[in-house]
């Protein structure tokens, strides 16, 4: 017989955070909203605070009202943080990029995970090279960060670019825009990994979280 006791399917990682500084999100696209809803309690009553990531508008209103209040949620990131935001702090002069406006719920999802942990970032929206003055005109503020995340799809031509200005550390996280070859983001993808530019770090295809952490990995190991 199976068991369905959500505490028995659910084993928030409470202590991840004293073992390498990042603290354990809830991943909502693969659970139900009773899962979430456990996960939820968990770390909230572990740590008093909680990150969930990649939570559908559909989803999000599915939880209870008791959850849902205890919730910040943002739908164009789809995440959401439970107990009290930090005031973040800018001493990491982290600078987020985006090759388009349709990076930007990737952008945002890394921006709301550096703000769950307390660090705050600039942001530079919608400048692809496809109008390559608009990355020129923001040269002195892509030289100044000391980490840049850049999120873009199509071709990702935008991370060798920004590897090519930046003195600090480029995240590259390709995203699945772009049409029919781009493939759903693997073309972007594949471009950071074979940039010319030397040591560019790359995240999955559309990882704004994963490129959060590895931000707050270098600002903890400095």
């Amino acid at each position: 017989m199976i068991d369905d006791n959500m505490e028995k399917l659910v084993c928030f990682d409470t202590d991840r955070v004293e073992r390498i500084g990042l603290t354990e999100a809830i991943l909502a696209n693969v659970k139900t909203p009773e899962q979430i809803s456990e996960a939820l309690r968990q770390a909230h009553n572990s740590k008093g605070k909680a990150l969930i990531t990649r939570l559908e508008v559909k989803k999000f209103d599915a939880l209870s009202e008791q959850d849902k209040a205890l919730l910040d949620y943002d739908p164009i990131s789809k995440t959401a943080i439970s107990g009290k935001i930090q005031t973040p702090n800018n001493e990491a002069n982290i600078l987020i990029i985006t090759g388009g406006t349709s990076d930007l719920s990737v952008a945002r999802e890394a921006a709301r995970t550096l703000l769950f942990h307390g660090v705050s970032c600039n942001e530079l929206i919608d400048i692809g090279v496809a109008g390559l003055w608009r990355v020129l005109h923001n040269q002195e503020s892509i030289k100044a960060a000391s980490i840049l995340i850049v999120c873009a799809g199509m071709e990702g031509a935008l991370f060798s670019v920004i590897g090519g200005l930046a003195r600090g550390l480029v995240i590259a996280v390709a995203t699945s825009n772009g049409y029919g070859v781009s493939k759903g983001g693997r073309v972007a993808l594949e471009s950071a990994l074979s940039s010319c530019a030397p040591g560019i770090a790359t995240t999955n295809i559309d990882n704004g979280y994963g490129a959060a952490c590895i931000a707050l990995r270098s600002i903890s190991a400095s």
